[in-house]
């Protein structure tokens, strides 16, 4: 994961995966052990946060690894 500049406060990191076109979220570990995610076309203060519990956020971590959400 690449480090993201911008607001202050949480470290927010995007995936070296992310393309370049501006398609990516980033994400960071928030107060209180929370999860965020953001867009990273949306990243100024004040922005959208999606904020998840690190119990949330572990079961969607390992549904990923489990395949859960692939398409084909």
């Amino acid at each position: 994961m690449a480090d993201t500049e911008g607001s202050a406060g949480p470290h927010w990191k995007k995936s070296s995966r992310s393309s370049h076109a501006g398609n990516c979220v980033e994400v960071a570990a928030l107060p209180e052990g929370a999860i965020g995610v953001r867009d990273s076309k949306d990243c100024g203060p004040g922005s959208a946060v999606l904020a998840f519990s690190r119990t949330d956020w572990d079961r969607f971590l390992a549904g990923i690894r489990a395949g859960e959400f692939d398409l084909a």
